[in-house]
């Protein structure tokens, strides 16, 4: 039941000078628990808990000149509590872990592979050889094959098309795909 000016105080607030400290000190005890946190939403959470604790011990509090002082005890204590429970598998950090490296492959069978691919290639006719080496061995460009060739760059993507589609049907490298 929400406070009017005509009703009474609802049955949760008793205490109108906790709710008179509230409105006056909560702004800074929200700045003092916005330093114990990295998260606004966290901070604000941490305060009503104080605030919580605060309110339910407002009764034992003979000096409320030391209520500062209280809450931000009370925000101190309850974020200590907060970090001993959470995970041990969780924490901030600013970057992130690298990733397991997938297991490097047996040297044995790239070099297998290597020498697989090696033979389907020289099956290829002496053009298309030459274009796929250029291409994809020597790491040269279509204009640049076109170019050390003598041809047109479509001429250079029709052959490699076709002699990647010779490449593809060779039953050495089956296994591959």
């Amino acid at each position: 039941m929400p406070n009017t000016p005509n009703a009474p105080y609802a049955p949760y607030a008793p205490y109108p000078s906790f709710s008179s400290f509230v409105r006056a000190r909560g702004p800074v005890l929200l700045r003092a628990a916005r330093s114990l946190t990295a998260n606004p939403s966290d901070a604000e959470d941490l305060l009503q808990t104080a605030l919580t604790k605060t309110y339910v011990a407002w009764e034992r509090i003979e000096d409320h000149r030391a209520l500062d002082g209280y809450v931000r005890r009370a925000l101190l204590n309850t974020r200590t509590s907060q970090w001993r429970k959470r995970k041990v598998d969780e924490f901030a950090c600013d970057e992130l872990p690298e990733q397991e490296a997938a297991p490097a492959p047996d040297p044995a069978e790239q070099q297998t592979l290597h020498d697989a691919m090696w033979r389907a290639v020289l099956k290829l006719p002496e053009r298309q050889r030459a274009m796929v080496v250029l291409r994809y061995y020597e790491d040269l460009s279509e204009a640049q094959t076109a170019e050390v060739l003598g041809v047109s760059v479509g001429t250079v993507k029709s052959a490699v098309s076709r002699a990647l589609g010779k490449l593809r049907q060779d039953p050495e490298l089956a296994p591959v795909r």
